[in-house]
């Protein structure tokens, strides 16, 4: 979600910020054949400054991650050097920025960047997508805000990246080169390095810094395939260390999802080329995740076969995907111009995560790629990991505050932000009698605002009030901007559902409920902790106190992950009633030895009370059952 125009604070524009007295580009060369302990170098061409000092910044923060990052702390051995090569005087001021002197002289500057992704260096732990690698040989994930920066004052200028490879390294991003595999004697070289036989650069450009942060880029061996999604050329790049999964079945499994999304955003994609950038890592993970950019999305996951983590991949897909809407043709001042240096929050969370997670979702059943019961437990899952924060907390204060004060209710704009956005679609749909949801109204505002247009802050609610409907400016009010949790029994009746907080609900089990099964995050494994709340199935299957789950019927349950999900929704969905189901657990014995134990029992449906169920109202109207057609794709 990074698609900037950056500008400087005035206050620090007004103090006298140095700038280019010639209009030109920034060059940067970042030489990936010549890794010292574990370190690249930079080197970053900028001549002729108009005054005498000026500062480089690393980003404290990009836009997208809601977190502290401080990215200079990777950076050693800071150079600045004059045109015959002697150095500059440097003073380093902060984390993230250094001060040279006699900068009218200054002809270029040099460091070496390590990276993040196993980095002993003190301070924030970065968020995988958002950092950097270096594998000598095998991968490197460049981030550019991990190692380019930018000079006070200098906020248009453009940037030319050269890329030194090694030989067959292929160079994944949303950019669209300017040239690729050039001869390195063509360039400048970077000093005191000898080039390893057969490596040459790649060039890419961007209009400011801006674009560059939002471009990240991926080096491997290539293992790439594209999909053409209506005119839009989309890429699919993957490293796996270990080739456990391959660009090809990615593209296999997320093209129908991205075909659905091409139709729900009414057939054109506001992007010429986007790419995905899947890192796939052995290593035991305990977070894993995507981060959204303008044409491009980078994943971070642990390394599982394709039939383990397929849904978990289109989901992510969906999410990362709808992000070319928002920010990147709807977005607020705060997100651009995007401030590196002290960057501020807007209190529109909702808008750029949570209606894009509501979009991911409704996409999907609307595609018909998903049934209407996945998309209702989809839902209801949203619902009751939503009971887990605050509600009363105003969603906008959540926002301001995402950085800070309410850093530990960000997970909730996935989950009551994308709730949000559903009560707005039906609040819509019932205001218009099904003409106009959340679909129109956010190709109205990309058609008001744009990508080079942002909308100010503490305007958005009333723009969108006079776009629609007068109630939906007290929708906002209530339940974005006010204290009031959402009502699911009002939201849900304007589609003809009949909402209950609890209802009895007859489905397979395991056997377990969530008080009585434990998580062994160490291990990456589940458990029973109790036997005091099991359910009739698990009275019979005979489950102890202790019992480490290892599999059902015969297979083996993947260690905790994306995997883990994927395998337990297959296991149930292939329960039929009356067939012998069987559990292998591990269980401790009296000599403190744990001994493999299946347990068997006669498959059949329990009775359950369970949070959040929806079901069609006998007496809806028809007006209630126009809007359920529309929401669900059914008309």
């Amino acid at each position: 979600m990074i698609i900037r125009k950056f500008i400087l604070p005035i206050a620090m524009l007004l103090a006298g910020s140095a700038v280019l007295a010639q209009d030109g580009k920034i060059k940067v060369k970042i030489d990936l054949t010549n890794v010292v302990d574990d370190k690249v170098m930079v080197e970053v061409v900028a001549e002729k400054f108009s005054t005498n000092e000026v500062v480089y910044h690393m980003p404290k923060m990009i836009p997208g991650t809601y977190a502290i990052e401080d990215y200079g702390r990777f950076l050693s051995s800071f150079k600045a050097h004059d045109k015959k090569g002697r150095n500059l005087p440097v003073e380093q001021l902060s984390t993230n920025s250094w001060r040279i002197l006699k900068a009218k002289k200054l002809t270029k500057i040099t460091y070496w960047v390590e990276d993040s992704y196993d980095t002993r260096l003190e301070g924030p732990e970065i968020f995988q997508p958002a950092g950097t690698n270096i594998e000598d040989g095998l991968n490197f994930v460049i981030n550019p805000s991990g190692f380019i920066g930018f000079f006070d004052g200098i906020t248009s200028t453009s940037y030319e990246i050269n890329i030194i490879k090694p030989e067959g390294f292929y160079g994944s991003t949303g950019l669209i080169p300017v040239s690729v595999n050039n001869d390195l004697s063509a360039n400048l070289t970077l000093e005191g390095v000898d080039y390893a036989t057969g490596s040459s650069v790649d060039v890419f450009e961007t209009g400011n810094y801006d674009e560059l942060v939002d471009s990240p880029m991926m080096y491997s061996l290539p293992d790439t395939t594209v999909i053409d999604v209506a005119g839009t050329e989309v890429l699919v790049s993957t490293y796996s260390p270990n080739q456990v999964v391959t660009a090809r079945q990615i593209g296999n499994t997320i093209e129908e999802v991205l075909m659905a999304q091409k139709d729900y955003l009414g057939g054109e994609l506001p992007v010429d080329k986007y790419a995905f950038i899947f890192y796939f890592t052995d290593q035991p993970v305990m977070s894993y995740g995507a981060l959204e950019h303008s044409y491009s999305s980078f994943y971070y996951m642990p390394e599982y076969s394709i039939e383990q983590m397929e849904q978990q991949l289109r989901d992510f897909a969906a999410h990362e995907f709808f992000h070319i809407v928002t920010p990147l043709t709807i977005h607020s001042e705060e997100i651009v111009p995007f401030d590196f240096v002290e960057p501020e929050m807007s209190r529109h969370l909702w808008l750029y995560e949570g209606m894009t997670e509501y979009f991911a979702g409704n996409a999907q059943i609307k595609g018909q790629l998903i049934t209407i019961d996945q998309y209702i437990n989809m839902l209801r899952e949203k619902m009751m990991t939503a009971a887990q924060f605050n509600d009363s907390l105003p969603f906008t204060e959540l926002s301001l505050g995402a950085l800070d004060k309410h850093a530990d209710e960000y997970y909730n704009v996935y989950q009551k932000g994308a709730l949000i956005g559903l009560a707005l679609d039906l609040t819509l749909l019932e205001l218009s009698q099904g003409e106009y949801g959340v679909q129109q109204m956010m190709a109205d505002l990309s058609k008001e605002y744009g990508k080079e247009k942002s909308f100010k802050d503490d305007e958005l609610f009333d723009k969108i009030t006079e776009m629609t409907y007068p109630e939906v400016r007290k929708f906002f009010a209530t339940y974005v901007e006010g204290e009031t949790p959402l009502d699911y029994e009002t939201v849900f009746k304007k589609a003809g559902l009949i909402y209950e907080p609890f209802g009895l609900f007859y489905d397979y089990s395991f056997g377990l409920t969530q008080n009585n099964l434990g998580v062994d995050m160490e291990a990456g494994t589940l458990y029973v902790q109790n036997v005091e709340e099991l359910d009739d199935f698990g009275k019979e299957l005979g489950y102890a106190e202790g019992d480490v789950i290892l599999g059902f019927n015969g297979t083996e349950m993947p260690p905790l992950g994306p995997a883990t999900m994927t395998y337990l929704q297959e296991t149930m969905a292939a329960m039929e009633e009356g067939k012998e189901f069987s559990v292998t657990v591990g269980r401790m014995g009296d000599d403190e030895n744990m001994t493999k134990v299946t347990l068997t029992a006669e498959t059949k449906k329990i009775a359950r009370k369970v949070p959040h169920t929806l079901r069609p109202d006998e007496n809806a109207t028809p007006e209630q059952l126009r809007v359920r057609m529309v929401w669900l794709g059914l008309e």
